[in-house]
């Protein structure tokens, strides 16, 4: 199977896990109210809207993948960035929750730069890839 076809269904997958987080981010706004302290809750909205809007992109990511005619290879190598990407950032914002305090740098907002940066190169490959094949 190539990139284009079991990426996607990756995706799709890790979207069911999004839907499980806004499942239990709704239970700590409602029903366990100040289980969560401010920042904590603020990292982990963070958290779960980039993951599911980055998922959302990446699933047409996937879509525009095939027309920039990447070896397979490329195809695999800018798929799984990407993904990785989308992992990095939003995991990060649940890795500060854990880790993190109010006002300084940890781990997780390391992560989260790193996913950008991540997201940021396997749209730009396609881009080009997109442009050179116009």
């Amino acid at each position: 199977m190539d990139a284009s076809g079991l990426l996607p269904i990756t995706a799709v997958f890790l979207l069911v896990t999004v839907e499980f987080g806004g499942h239990a981010l709704l239970q700590f706004i409602t029903t366990r109210h100040g289980t969560l302290t401010p920042l904590r809750e603020r990292f982990f909205r963070a958290g779960h809207a980039h993951a599911g809007v980055l998922l959302i992109l990446s699933l047409v990511y996937f879509l525009y993948l095939p027309r920039a005619r990447f070896s397979s290879g490329a195809e695999w190598v800018f798929g799984i960035l990407l993904l990785a990407g989308v992992l990095a950032q939003s995991g990060g914002f649940f890795l500060h929750l854990a880790l993190g305090s109010e006002g300084r740098s940890s781990l997780g907002t390391h992560l989260t730069r790193t996913g950008a940066v991540l997201i940021a190169a396997a749209l730009v490959a396609l881009g080009i890839g997109l442009i050179q094949n116009l």
